[in-house]
């Protein structure tokens, strides 16, 4: 298991499994979504009857053994796949409802990708990647929105950089930007830090962090890492395609009780 340590400006001190505030507002809802892979007697059932709610400006973890749910969940979510039965809302709209024109646009405009592959375009500057989905869609960035952007992520000194002339944190940062440059309802980070060592780990989770704290985003990221999933507001556990355990804020005592 990975250690990343947790971003020391980051507090994960305060245990409680209560459940978000009735008030919050929601970004993404899930009611009774299953995904089923194959039929009959190959059948294989990935996720059995979630429901969730996702809180908006709150930073969610989602944990569990491989083959547990997580990564299906995220992508039923952010509409990468499709349910076998239930119903996806994003801020409210029903995804099953959407043609697909119409969710390509939902999933480049209102939700922003974190992945361990970076995907960046290598032959184009930090600058222009991070603008890059905007100008695809065929929009003007909005300059002082990249800026607050570029600004709290650090990225101010490696603009004109390719991805080549930087690390893989700072690719990794180019990639949180870019997520970010939409103004997306939601970012969804899939082990965003999965290909980086401790170090890299760690600022990377700073800045989804500081992405929720400083930018008022909602944040939603998959991980096997315990240390990771500390730094959230509010971790799922998943066990055989359920929801095993809801916790917020909790304590790494806690979290090895529930993922034992």
């Amino acid at each position: 298991m990975n250690t990343t340590p947790v971003p020391q400006s980051i507090s994960t001190s305060i245990p409680s499994t209560s459940s978000s505030p009735a008030t919050a507002a929601s970004v993404i809802r899930l009611e009774n979504v299953s995904k089923v892979y194959g039929s009959k007697e190959t059948a294989v059932t990935a996720l059995n009857s979630v429901s969730l709610t996702i809180n908006a400006n709150e930073f969610t973890a989602i944990m569990g053994p491989s083959g547990s749910g997580k990564s299906t969940m995220l992508h039923m979510l952010a509409g990468l796949d499709t349910v076998t039965s239930g119903e996806v809302f994003v801020e409210g709209v029903a995804v099953s409802t959407l043609d697909d024109d119409a969710l390509t646009r939902l999933r480049r405009d209102r939700i922003g990708f974190v992945f361990q592959s970076f995907n960046l375009v290598p032959t184009l500057t930090a600058q222009a990647n991070i603008e890059l989905p905007l100008r695809l869609a065929g929009r003007t960035p909005d300059r002082e929105w990249v800026k607050t952007i570029v600004d709290v992520l650090g990225l101010s000194q490696r603009l004109t950089h390719r991805p080549s002339e930087l690390s893989g944190g700072q690719q990794q940062r180019v990639a949180v930007a870019r997520s970010l440059a939409s103004k997306p309802a939601v970012i969804v980070a899939d082990e965003p830090t999965g290909n980086l060592d401790s170090t890299a780990s760690e600022e990377v989770l700073g800045l989804l962090r500081s992405a929720v704290d400083t930018l008022g985003q909602s944040v939603i990221m998959v991980t096997h890492d315990m240390s990771a999933a500390l730094v959230a507001d509010r971790v799922l556990v998943m066990r055989d395609g359920q929801i095993f355990a809801d916790l917020r804020h909790p304590s790494q005592a806690q979290l090895l009780e529930v993922a034992r």
